[in-house]
């Protein structure tokens, strides 16, 4: 591997760099492997949903090379055209339904409570949705696992609802009278009776997040 470019970006756990005029490097700061979340992203890029492409994993498996997507995430949409709050919802919805469609591999992961055969990213959020000139682009599969399509929904519910963003006091003075009409066009898309049955326990997985505030598990806590 050689050595990256400037940083362009930074996540709770891992850092994007530029990685020459077509890729970008994600480097994982705690040391963990990505080995899994590059194959988990090969296997929903073969199965047609959108994903950057993988280029290279390094040998321990602590960094990614990946295709570089072109495009503005979608909170940075929401934040400039807060009017498509509810388009970019339903949007979001849709990459749900898309991508359970897909059979998850037996070597995926288990998803926390019950036990099924889909695909789930566990963290598919405006943030981790890029809006690129060919449609959204998911990124950031650290979370995903096999289980119920269900689960996946209250994850994404719960940090919608009840997670900070990491962005500037502007943007999210702007976005926090939104998150209300983004989490209702989402959840509108879906059976929240069986959503809801599901809640309790991806919030006790996802309390034990190091990556997750004080103030964010408690909340979390509060929506059950």
């Amino acid at each position: 591997m050689k050595e990256p470019g400037p940083l362009l970006a930074r996540g709770r756990d891992a850092d994007i760099y530029e990685y020459g005029p077509r890729s970008v490097l994600r480097r994982a700061r705690t040391g963990r492997s990505m080995a899994d979340e590059a194959r988990v992203m090969e296997y929903v890029r073969a199965a047609g949903y959108p994903v950057p492409a993988v280029e290279q994993v390094s040998d321990d498996g602590t960094e990614l090379v990946m295709e570089r997507v072109e495009g503005a995430s979608m909170i940075d949409v929401l934040a400039r055209r807060p009017w498509s709050i509810v388009s970019q919802g339903r949007m979001l919805a849709g990459l749900h339904h898309r991508l359970h469609e897909v059979v998850a591999p037996d070597w995926l992961r288990p998803a926390p409570g019950a036990a099924g055969d889909r695909v789930l990213h566990m963290d598919l959020h405006p943030l981790n949705v890029m809006l690129s000139a060919r449609g959204p682009v998911v990124i950031d599969w650290a979370n995903a696992c096999r289980g119920l399509a269900d689960t996946d929904v209250a994850a994404s519910w719960l940090l919608m609802a009840s997670a900070g963003a990491p962005m500037g006091r502007v943007k999210a003075a702007l976005l926090g009278w939104g998150r209300g009409v983004l989490v209702g066009a989402f959840t509108r898309r879906f059976d929240m009776a069986a959503v809801r049955a599901h809640l309790g326990p991806v919030v006790e997985w996802k309390v034990q997040d190091p990556n997750m505030t004080e103030v964010e598990k408690s909340r979390m806590r509060a929506m059950v």
